[in-house]
């Protein structure tokens, strides 16, 4: 009788934002499969959780990915978690599941945090229909992705490093229609959780006076809000 793999969401800041039921699953299983042993240790050793951890993450994950099916289909009850947040949003976790489910193990997935669910009710945009990017690319793609971005009509919601936000932002606001809003958060259930919310000019003048520092959720407000705000405004 094979085993099962569970997903489980950490928290992404505050560590008292974790679940009953996740502390229990972290508890039980035989192990627990962390992107960063360390920080998971941290948030182990909180909750009194003395389950073994091993490590599995983006540069190992190909090499253990058959360990860890055998184990499953041997019966073991196995955790994998991410530095933070859910696991495969992002974060590692994909690989292992999709493998999960072409051998018939059964998954459980744990409701928990993620960074773009806050920021996205903190921006006050529409949020009827919006669309989730993780990462630009590094490189290559990056000025065209951003380029179709500027006519997307939808909220979109995307994640950015400190050192690359004003970049972006700068060329998101030259893109753009004017009054083209955003909302930058950054730090999400930390100490100096902090959003702004602006216009893309605003918002890169906000920036180019305070050096961006942590972990940033930009959200995007359609391309059709800002048409309509403008539509209003030369009505007045």
């Amino acid at each position: 009788m094979s085993g099962k793999l569970y997903i489980v969401p950490t928290p992404i800041g505050n560590l008292g934002d974790i679940t009953y039921r996740a502390v229990s699953v972290l508890k039980s299983v035989k192990k627990i499969l962390a992107e960063d042993t360390r920080t998971t240790r941290v948030l182990l050793n909180h909750y009194e959780i003395s389950t073994p951890c091993e490590s599995f993450h983006i540069h190992n994950e190909h090499h253990k990915l058959a360990k860890y099916i055998h184990e499953l289909q041997e019966g073991a009850h196995i955790a994998q978690v991410s530095d933070a947040g859910t696991p495969a949003v992002s974060d590692p976790g994909y690989l292992l599941t999709r493998e999960a489910i072409s051998q018939g193990i059964e998954i459980e997935v744990l409701p928990g945090a993620t960074a773009f669910l806050p920021a996205l009710i903190k921006s006050g945009f529409a949020l009827h229909k919006f669309t989730f990017e993780g990462f630009l690319p590094q490189k290559k793609g990056r000025q065209t992705k951003l380029m179709e971005w500027s006519n997307y009509d939808d909220t979109l919601v995307f994640y950015e490093s400190p050192h690359k936000l004003l970049k972006t932002l700068v060329a998101l606001r030259d893109l753009c229609e004017p009054h083209r809003k955003v909302s930058v958060s950054r730090e999400i259930t930390k100490k100096f959780e902090e959003t702004v919310n602006g216009t893309l000019t605003e918002v890169v003048s906000h920036f180019e006076s305070k050096a961006p520092k942590g972990e940033f959720v930009v959200v995007l407000e359609g391309a059709k809000y800002a048409h309509d705000q403008i539509e209003e405004l030369d009505s007045e």
